[in-house]
């Protein structure tokens, strides 16, 4: 059969359905000619002009300017002594962060390598319960006892063994005096999925990220780990507990600053390329263990430099650093923040820095500013200058792994195993749990997605109309602008279906809105955040690093989620069909992640009949590896396997859901047995909190 190829501009010839195609050679039935047509690059209408503002990047980094403004520190002894101990207290709820010091440390050496000055000792030790973490232990030749020095690695895939930055350390730490504990951080080195198989562990892809879902953060997991790390220097008989430092590059970084403000053993820090404020963080490109949610609620970076007085800290940033989030300007404004701080205990001159005309990582000049500042505030020599190196070999990386390549210890877990066991454990706890309060829950929910405050439709601009679809942008009081297209109801029906896509509208099927068109429901399109025509194009929001990744941690800081943000849009656009179109009936159609935010949606009180979920997961719980990038960064909610799971949400909405080609959270497709579990499950749970409604799977 040839088809017409058409090409007319007159809606009076074509079928109003042809303009929602969209890609070259979609087939379309043109019910007016009677005869199929394929259609060229014909698409669904825009809402905003080509070039317009990036409006979510915008609105995130006034949110982040706003916040750096309101949190000051004090300026007295007094207030500052009592702000310090609540901000503690903060930290270690945000983050997560465990304190143990009496769990055995359980300390397991697998060998050890002599060097010239010093021997380098390959362990692990116990830094949860039944969790161990990989490490090199750099030892100098005498009796001690030595200065020593917990290392912390940033986004190095291979971890302590990499002789770009981290293997140095051990060596010219060593060589120099000090005892130096190089530990694999969480998820890098020799903690990976696969004993061998180097990968990162959460920079660029959901791996980090799914450890908020079981209500933990990379960064306090890696916080408890390093204080472990603290009490097993402090336990070896050849080290003074009273001079113990702290270092990193970059992520690394990040943690030498955090644990010095959190652990008050450690005298002296040097953090190296990673120091900024909490607002450069905003729409940077932040990895996910440097995230802290909600933390503009407690405080900003300088904040957590102030931690640290009276000990001392200097900071070394390099001026060529093409992170924003670490640039030296960044460094500064934090600095000139806390120092009146450290003025108050009489120490300005405990904190410094110093800038490098030098890219981003851990180079010698940082090595050397290094063991000039631990030689002045942990041996009591010098001026803290920097000091220079001695020579040394670095040695093959295969020789300092602590287990041959594929041979680890059982013990020693990462993100995959630690999630699935977790996760397992807080999903039997709410299947078999008896609480029924209804309200509660819906409660806990709103707080966890972040939607405590309110979104109310402030003004509504109208655009002219393109091929029978109304063009609409919702002006929101919480500074949003939601692009809508809608396309009214046939036959005097008050329905209508608001369909949302986090691939945005370009992706929805031309078939599916066809189909659509001829059921006679309204239809409403809309944009989410981060989505179309919504979408942030400011730098590191690409897909290199994940789709909607920059934007969903950007919300994280503000105690925001991606899909709560979702959940008000929907919100705004259902006031706006029942104030403009009087519409009685409305249900959601959504995909992926965006259909989640329909159902959570209508647990939350929303004017919904009938939610669609397609392609989505039908639980939270981690399955496997592979696909762990299947859903956006935008899939992930603090503590939502804590608070229950898909299954309960489907529950309390009292609504009929269906779930179109249900899938795992890594988007595995589930039929047969497992699907008719999941069926049971969903049926149970309803059942228990006694509401109305049906969950269908399709």
């Amino acid at each position: 059969m040839k088809y017409l190829l058409i090409l007319y501009v007159c809606s009076a010839v074509l079928s109003p359905h042809i303009a929602v195609s969209k890609n070259f050679g979609d087939e379309i039935f043109d019910w007016h000619h009677e005869k199929k047509i394929i259609f060229i690059a014909d698409t669904l209408p825009k809402v905003f002009p080509k070039n317009h503002a990036d409006l979510i990047a915008d609105k995130l980094t006034l949110d982040a300017a706003v916040g750096f403004g309101i949190n000051q520190l004090p300026g007295d002894m007094k207030d500052w002594e009592k702000r310090r101990t609540q901000l503690k207290t903060e930290i270690i709820k945000k983050t997560g962060v465990v304190i143990n010091h009496n769990l055995d440390l359980n300390i397991k050496e697998t060998g050890t390598i002599q060097m010239k000055g010093y021997a380098i000792k390959k362990i692990t030790f116990q830094t949860r319960p039944g969790i161990y973490a990989t490490a090199n232990l750099y030892i100098p030749e005498g009796k001690g006892p030595f200065p020593a020095v917990i290392f912390m690695i940033g986004h190095w895939p291979k971890g302590k063994i990499d002789p770009e930055g981290p293997q140095a350390v051990g060596h010219s730490l060593a060589l120099n005096g000090y005892v130096c504990l190089s530990i694999d951080p969480w998820g890098s080195g020799e903690r990976t999925t696969i004993h061998g198989i180097f990968e990162d562990h959460g920079d660029e892809n959901n791996l980090g990220s799914s450890l908020l879902n079981i209500g933990e953060t990379l960064m306090g997991i890696e916080i408890s780990d390093n204080m472990r790390g603290v009490d097993l220097l402090c336990s070896l008989p050849y080290v003074d507990s009273k001079n113990i430092g702290a270092t990193g590059a970059s992520g690394g970084g990040n943690q030498t600053m955090w644990l010095t403000a959190m652990d008050e053993r450690i005298k002296a820090a040097m953090p190296v390329v990673s120091v900024g404020t909490f607002q450069s963080y905003i729409m940077g490109t932040p990895c996910i263990c440097e995230v802290v949610p909600d933390a503009f609620d407690m405080t900003e970076e300088a904040g957590i430099l102030a931690l640290i007085a009276p000990r001392a800290i200097k900071m070394c940033n390099h001026k060529k650093d093409d992170n924003p989030a670490f640039f030296p300007s960044e460094m500064i404004r934090s600095y000139t923040n806390a120092k009146p701080i450290f003025k108050l205990y009489g120490v300005e001159d405990n904190i410094a820095y110093q800038l490098f005309d030098l890219r981003h990582g851990y180079m010698a000049e940082d090595r050397e500013a290094v063991l000039g500042w631990f030689d002045l505030h942990l041996k009591g020599n010098g001026n803290g200058y920097p000091k220079k190196e001695i020579q040394f070999d670095l040695l093959p990386e295969k020789q300092l792994m602590v287990f041959p390549k594929g041979q680890r210890d059982a013990n020693v877990s990462g993100t995959v195993e630690y999630c699935k066991r977790r996760g397992n454990e807080l999903r039997s706890a709410f299947l078999n749990a008896s609480s029924t309060d209804t309200a509660i829950k819906r409660k806990e929910l709103r707080n966890l997605l972040g939607v405590s405050d309110t979104s109310i439709l402030n003004h509504v601009y109208e655009y002219q109309q393109i091929n029978e679809w109304n063009r609409f942008a919702l002006a929101t009081s919480d500074n949003k602008l939601i692009p809508v297209l809608v396309r009214t109801p046939k036959n005097n029906s008050n329905e209508f279906v608001i369909v949302c896509n986090p691939e945005g509208k370009d992706s929805i099927s031309a078939n599916f809105i066809d189909e659509l068109i001829k059921s006679g429901k309204g239809i409403a399109i809309v944009d989410l955040s981060g989505t179309g025509e919504a979408s942030s194009t400011a730098i590191g929001n690409n897909y290199r690093f994940g789709r909607l990744r920059t934007i969903a941690r950007s919300e994280l800081w503000f105690g925001r989620t991606m899909i709560g943000e979702w959940v008000k849009e929907l919100t705004t656009v259902s006031q706006f069909l029942n104030s403009k179109y009087k519409a009685a009936k409305l249900s959601i159609d959504g995909s992926k992640e965006a259909g989640l935010a329909g159902l959570f949606f209508s647990v939350l009180g929303g004017n919904i009949d009938h939610v669609t979920l397609r392609k989505s997961p039908v639980s939270y719980l981690f399955d496997t590896r592979e696909g762990i990038d299947f859903f956006s960064a935008a899939i992930h909610l603090p503590g939502f396997l804590e608070w229950g799971d898909v299954s309960l949400a489907a529950a309390l909405s009292g609504k009929n859901i269906l779930f179109n080609d249900p899938v795992t959270i890594s988007g595995q497709k589930i039929t047969g047995i497992k699907l008719e579990e999941y069926q049971r499950e969903f049926a149970n749970v309803r059942l228990h909190y006694m509401q109305p409604g049906n969950t269908v799977f399709k």
